[in-house]
């Protein structure tokens, strides 16, 4: 198999926009054009999001979530699966209760993927199956919920392997008038 080149990854999920906040936070934009691939793990909320992230990505890989309406379904299925540097990456926004995950989730694509990365509680999650699956949740930019500060990841993936991940904290939000 041929080495391929290093590729740089943003994860992104559960924008909720316009819902949660009106835009995206300049510092996901400014990750938006340092990556090689955004990866959005659902519940984007508007079409128009999608396509805001589809012009601006170098490539875009995305999948509806359950607060998505038939706007955003029309661009998006419930499962997506690439390659990016040697890593076989899947990508769905619900996995189900934290309890049990990693040993449902390899139900689910041990000896298929090297990465699952999911969305849906809004809660960070980094954590491997017992067969090896790399479990990743970014967060969401835009509505922390009960965490500390609003998230994201970014990550290389080459040689097969993940490198440099790093969970992103963004600073609070001005207060709305």
């Amino acid at each position: 198999m041929a080495a391929q080149p290093p590729q740089r990854l943003l994860l992104l999920a559960d924008t909720h926009l316009p819902r949660r906040a009106k835009e995206l936070p300049e510092q996901v934009w400014a990750a938006v054009g340092d990556a090689d691939v955004v990866v959005h793990a659902g519940d984007w909320v508007d079409e128009r999001t999608v396509l805001a992230l589809r012009e601006r990505s170098r490539r875009l890989v995305g999948v509806a979530g359950n607060n998505d309406g038939a706007d955003v379904r029309r661009h998006l299925a419930e499962f997506a699966a690439f390659t990016a540097g040697g890593v076989r990456f899947g990508v769905v926004h619900e996995t189900g209760p934290a309890a049990g995950r990693e040993r449902r989730c390899d139900g689910w694509c041990a000896g298929e993927l090297d990465v699952l990365v999911f969305g849906h509680s809004h809660v960070p999650w980094d954590s491997t199956t017992p067969s090896g699956v790399r479990l990743l949740n970014p967060g969401s930019p835009t509505d922390r919920r009960r965490q500390p500060a609003c998230t994201y990841t970014t990550l290389t993936a080459a040689d097969g392997r993940l490198h440099d991940v790093r969970l992103h904290a963004l600073p609070p939000r001005p207060a709305r008038r």
